[in-house]
């Protein structure tokens, strides 16, 4: 009869041949109970969660703030188009300058709205591994290849239940604004009694 393994054994290979497509960006090595991500240092025994998941662009938010913002440039500028139109009677040069700089103004407005709705837009889908502390610090690294970051969470957990355990390769950087995207799952708790969970 064979004997079982103990719970939580992971029996796991070095990682992975570095695939072509991952050789620019960051090390991500583990060594001498720590693991670094570039020049970040991350103790092992610190870490609490190792995972890797779609980072999502936050398109409908983006689209939603877009349309708000339109709504609100629009209507500052119609008012003060009849405002100046009302008080410049007297003088049609005074009403023609202060409506040239209102629209001017609402002009400007909507080209920084259309910039940063289309820079949401654009945003590609991320595949990323994440490394998460006992703190608040989180380390995110990518690659063109996802079964290649679901293969390093495996090694990353040997490298925590084996401390002589040693690897070094490359991965990708993740270069991303974190205000466009969504960042996996996040429950905040306000208040001592009633609290309501808000997973996004």
């Amino acid at each position: 009869m064979e004997s079982a393994e103990p719970p939580g054994h992971y029996d796991i290979p070095p990682p992975p041949a570095v695939p072509p497509q991952a050789m620019r960006g960051v090390d991500l090595r583990v060594g001498k109970r720590l693991l670094w991500v570039g020049r970040a240092a991350y103790p092992l025994q610190n870490i609490a969660r190792v995972h890797t998941f779609t980072l999502t662009p936050r398109r409908k938010e983006a689209t939603l703030l877009f349309l708000k913002r339109l709504a609100i440039i629009l209507s500052v500028a119609f008012a003060l188009t009849i405002l100046g139109g009302l008080t410049g009677l007297a003088s049609a040069d005074v009403a023609g300058t202060i409506v040239m700089l209102v629209w001017l103004g609402a002009v400007a407005a909507l080209v920084f709205s259309i910039v940063e709705l289309a820079s949401v837009l654009s945003a590609p889908m991320q595949y990323v591994l994440a490394v998460e502390t006992s703190g608040p610090s989180v380390a995110m690294v990518t690659s063109g290849n996802p079964q290649y970051l679901d293969q390093l969470v495996g090694s990353i957990v040997h490298a925590i239940e084996n401390p002589e355990a040693e690897f070094h390769v490359r991965v990708d950087q993740l270069t991303v604004d974190p205000k466009n995207y969504y960042f996996g799952d996040n429950v905040n708790i306000y208040g001592g009694t009633g609290n309501v969970g808000i997973s996004t």
